[in-house]
Parts: C-alpha cells; sequence; structure tokens
C-alpha cells in the first residue's frame, strides 16, 4: 500500500474538502453530478435543497463547518486521494442518504443502547483507485471508532460488485474491503448487506 495520510474532517478542513469534490470527477464525468457527499450526515434531509451540484456545494462548506457531516480524508502529500463518510449511525437515520438508499433496513435495532459507528460511503481519486486508499480509510475509521467508545462499526455493501468503482453503483464500498478489515455479514437486505465489526 502506498504512503497516505489520513486526516479526520475538521470544520478548517472545510475548503480542502470542497476542493476535492470540485476536482474528483464522478462516474459520468459531469459536474452536474457532484454530490459532496452532502445526503450521508447527521441532519434531517427534509426541506432541504440538494437539486443542483451548486446548492450541494454550498451545502458541503456549511455541513464540515458545523460539523454535521464526518469522516475522513486520505492524503498523498499534500494532495487530497480519497474520502470516506463515517458517522454514528443513530444520528444519520433521517438523512436524505439513508432515506433514498436504505429503505429496505429494518426500521427496529435489535441491539438498542448499542453504540454504532456507519461507513456510508467512499469517494477515490481516479489515478489512487486499486491502491489500497479505502482499505487505509477503513482502518482508520475503526481504530478512531473504537477509541471513541463505539460498540460496532457497519457498513452497507451490495451483494454483488458492480465492477465501477467508487462514486459509481460502488460508492459504499466492496464486500472485499471490509472483509479484509475483520467485517462479517451481519443481516441481508433485498439491496445489499450489512457488515459488522465489533470493536469493545
Amino acid at each position: 500500500m502506498m504512503d497516505i495520510g489520513i486526516r479526520k474532517l475538521t470544520p478548517d478542513l472545510a475548503e480542502d474538502y470542497v476542493r476535492f469534490f470540485d476536482a474528483t470527477p464522478h462516474d459520468d464525468g459531469t459536474d452536474e453530478t457532484k454530490c459532496y457527499c452532502v445526503c450521508w450526515c447527521n441532519d434531517d434531509c427534509e426541506g432541504k435543497d440538494f437539486s443542483s451540484a451548486e446548492k450541494r456545494r454550498e451545502l458541503a462548506f456549511q455541513y464540515v463547518r458545523e460539523n454535521i457531516l464526518q469522516g475522513y480524508l486520505a492524503y498523498c502529500g499534500d494532495k487530497i486521494v480519497g474520502w470516506c463518510n463515517a458517522n454514528t449511525k443513530a444520528d444519520c437515520l433521517k438523512c436524505g442518504g439513508w432515506r433514498w438508499f436504505m429503505g429496505d433496513m429494518p426500521a427496529e435495532e435489535p441491539d438498542i443502547g448499542k453504540k454504532i459507528k456507519s461507513i456510508y460511503c467512499f469517494v477515490i481519486a481516479p489515478e489512487m483507485k486499486r491502491k489500497g486508499v479505502a482499505t487505509q480509510l477503513t482502518e482508520r475509521v475503526c481504530e478512531d471508532a473504537k477509541q471513541d467508545g463505539f460498540d460496532f462499526i457497519e457498513a452497507y455493501p451490495n451483494k454483488e460488485h458492480s465492477g465501477t468503482d467508487f462514486g459509481g453503483p460502488d460508492f459504499k464500498g466492496p464486500l472485499e474491503i471490509y472483509k479484509r478489515s475483520g467485517f462479517e455479514v451481519y443481516s441481508e437486505t433485498v439491496k445489499g448487506l450489512v457488515v459488522r465489526k465489533r470493536l469493545q
């Protein structure tokens, strides 16, 4: 794996964060599809306008500065080459991403009282794909979650790898990455898997 530095997203990195999304193409290569990852955060999506890349960019600045959008940035030197969105599961059940992509998840959690960190998505710079960046991001999320007292960490990969790397159908990360980091399949939904790793 390459020498990558992982930094937790903090309000002072808002400019870096937004510039990474400005410069990193999404699947179809058009600017209008840039998500700025604003739909996976601890904010209720009700009444929010995500209709254009410009509006999502503005929300990204706000969310990072207010610590609403959380995760980790991967740096190669002084350049950001990857992003992993990771947040407290219970805080994100009303976000747009959860409502749009996780509708088949059970409404009731069987392990009430357990603190769960969730990995929601990755964006990796095209020139850095398949170089271990997502694996290093995943391992850092696990390390910090354990130190922060989380009981489990979860992720939600598709049942089958689509062949499209991050930013497209596999933005939630392929199952292989999680298996390498010690996750096991916890449950299955119509659309995908819930994989989980015990931390405590």
